[in-house]
């Protein structure tokens, strides 16, 4: 059986544009570049050319990754949630126990964490230390500068 990939609809919406955007204006915009750059004469010495081609083939990767992880994603429903302990997709106000200082997080797919806007990847130590904790529970955090200590404020929808 093939492993799910959990992810939010948000995150799910956003790599279907980044696919559609790849497929659509990305990969014909590139091979009308490999095509302006072969008329540019000697294909050996032509940089053009070689920066076309080596653009070809990211974006034709990145096309082959995105639509093999959209066959195991699986969408979690965020907005049937329980507010009662954390779970996937939820978001949570922690504090550090140390110095005092609240974080928002919210618990996504690997594929759609991006920590300056506060989405955490499900499988990081912090959303490992959280998960199914409630409110008032303190975990301990294993981070690569040594442990931390949160204590979990809130649990938002």
């Amino acid at each position: 059986m093939k492993k799910r990939i959990p992810i939010t609809r948000q995150g799910y919406d956003a790599l279907k544009a980044e696919l559609d955007h790849l497929k659509k204006k990305e990969r014909p915009k590139i091979v009308a570049d490999i095509e302006e750059a072969r008329g540019h004469g000697d294909l050996s010495e032509n940089a053009e050319y070689l920066y076309a081609k080596e653009r070809q083939s990211f974006i034709e990767t990145r096309i082959k990754e995105l639509e093999t992880k959209f066959s195991a994603f699986e969408i979690i429903d965020t907005s049937k949630l329980p507010c009662d302990k954390v779970v996937f997709g939820s978001r949570v106000i922690v504090c550090n126990v140390d110095t005092g200082e609240e974080v928002a997080y919210q618990l996504v797919g690997s594929d759609e964490s991006d920590i300056s806007k506060g989405r955490v990847s499900i499988e990081s130590p912090i959303a490992k230390a959280l998960i199914g904790k409630k409110i008032e529970d303190v975990v301990i955090v294993s981070a690569p500068n040594g442990k931390r200590e949160y204590e979990i404020i809130e649990i938002l929808k």
